[in-house]
């Protein structure tokens, strides 16, 4: 289900609202735990099964650890639940990967499983892996109530798309919050930003990615209009669904870590990556780099470590080789940053390192939407003048023309800009008080324009539905 259609906002959103506000303080989490596995049921009710499995081995190790005599057995418990996890993974992700790969390279024709991918399977997995090794680290306590750790893992707001969200950062939430009007009033808000970022803007520029797709006429003004079309696409999709769970967060009592920090102003490389994806990047960071030995290495395995974690940071998104280049091509910008590009940046003008960030991020993102690593080398051909394509033509004009104001609006909207000058106008007493009228207006005319649009069966889509 996503949160971006009618049947949510109109139907399983006001239901969950008025049974969890209805029910006492104690049955709150059972509440959320049966709305949230019906909100994961309603596309895929069989992996249902699945999740609860992951559930269940992983609240059973947990206990079993906290309770473990030596640390030898603390950790063998800790890596058989970490197995676990990583196998159903492991299996309905990437099985048909290794199975291909073993094909091409042997010349045996061994069957594909051609399994469907579980929605959201890598974010849940992720959560999950963090409290087991939090556990063990000693971090935090086991949860001895399996209502209360299964309301963690399966709370529908981040299930299928993040943040990811640590137990660490919500264990006492799940026992004691605090629900309150303003909480409440900001989580509306939030919400009903996100919500206007994925229906107004990402699928607008997602239109314009499919319309190139599907188009006859190919040139280079062209790849890079669209190159820009998915750079803001993949944006305000992502980001808006985290600022719609973060949202959704708050109304319940729970306060998620930000997801996003306006990463298109970045002015390196590293910079970008501190801003986009935060919880992914952290939790690479914490769970793997650092465990390998971060920086405090030699150099060789400082660059291993590094080469690991883009790596895997390219294979968590798709089972393709596509990202695997993706990963390890942001893993290269980033060693060359760190190594010898840093200090040459530093001293660089502003408006150059924004356009190095913005180029390079736009080759990323073209080889990350390429259907296979053959159809990324014809894009970036595309893109350079190499495929011998004129520069433009009438229908690249034509789109650009229609598409010119979007552009404008959404690359201020991917700045602070006009969050910095709205904040200002409202810390003043008359823009306040002007302010406290009007909020309420623009947002119910965003939820209005939304449901128009849903309502008409427009283009609606969800990158991260295949991750």
């Amino acid at each position: 289900m996503l949160f971006s259609s009618i049947p949510f906002l109109y139907y399983f959103l006001p239901l969950v609202l008025l049974t969890y506000f209805a029910v006492p303080k104690k049955l709150k989490n059972a509440v959320l735990f049966a709305y949230s596995l019906v909100f994961y049921a309603w596309g895929e009710p069989v992996y249902v099964f699945l999740m609860a499995a992951s559930i269940i081995s992983a609240w059973g190790l947990a206990l079993l650890m906290d309770r473990a005599k030596t640390p030898k057995m603390k950790k063998i418990l800790m890596i058989i639940s970490v197995v676990i996890s990583f196998s159903f993974l492991a299996y309905f992700k990437y099985a048909d990967f290794f199975i291909s790969n073993f094909n091409a390279a042997t010349g045996l024709s061994v069957p594909l499983l051609k399994i469907a991918l579980p929605v959201g399977i890598s974010f849940y997995t992720f959560q999950i892996a963090s409290y087991t090794i939090d556990v063990y680290r000693g971090d935090t306590k086991a949860n001895k109530n399996i209502l209360d750790f299964g309301t963690y893992v399966v709370l529908f707001p981040q299930l299928i798309a993040g943040p990811i969200v640590r137990y660490v950062d919500i264990a006492d939430m799940l026992k004691n919050r605090t629900h309150t009007l303003e909480k409440t009033a900001y989580g509306i808000q939030r919400f009903c930003i996100g919500l206007g970022k994925k229906v107004l803007f990402a699928n607008a520029f997602g239109e314009l990615c499919s319309i190139f797709r599907a188009s006859n006429e190919k040139t280079v003004l062209f790849y890079w209009i669209y190159a820009a079309a998915f750079m803001l696409q993949i944006y305000f999709d992502f980001s808006g669904y985290s600022d719609m769970a973060i949202g959704l967060g708050r109304i319940f009592g729970f306060t998620f870590l930000e997801n996003f920090d306006f990463p298109y102003i970045s002015k390196s490389i590293t910079e970008f990556w501190r801003r986009w994806h935060m919880s992914l990047g952290s939790w690479f960071r914490d769970y793997v780099y650092i465990p390998l030995g971060g920086n405090r290495v030699s150099t060789p395995r400082f660059l291993f470590n590094i080469f690991v974690v883009w790596f895997l940071t390219g294979f968590w998104h798709g089972a393709d080789w596509q990202f695997i280049v993706w990963g390890l091509f942001y893993g290269t910008l980033l060693v060359i940053e760190k190594m010898w590009l840093k200090k040459h940046l530093d001293k660089a003008p502003a408006v150059l390192r924004h356009i190095y960030v913005l180029f390079f991020t736009a080759i990323g993102f073209v080889i990350f939407n390429s259907v296979s690593i053959g159809g990324a080398l014809e894009d970036l051909k595309g893109m350079f003048g190499l495929a011998g394509i004129p520069f433009a033509g009438t229908a690249t004009l034509y789109y650009l023309k229609s598409y010119a104001l979007m552009f404008v609006a959404g690359s201020l909207l991917a700045t602070p800009a006009v969050k910095t000058v709205l904040k200002k106008i409202d810390s003043t007493e008359i823009g306040g008080k002007t302010f406290a009228v009007l909020k309420p207006l623009g947002f119910a005319a965003v939820l209005i324009m939304v449901t128009g649009y849903l309502a008409d069966g427009s283009f609606n889509p969800f990158l991260y539905f295949r991750f």
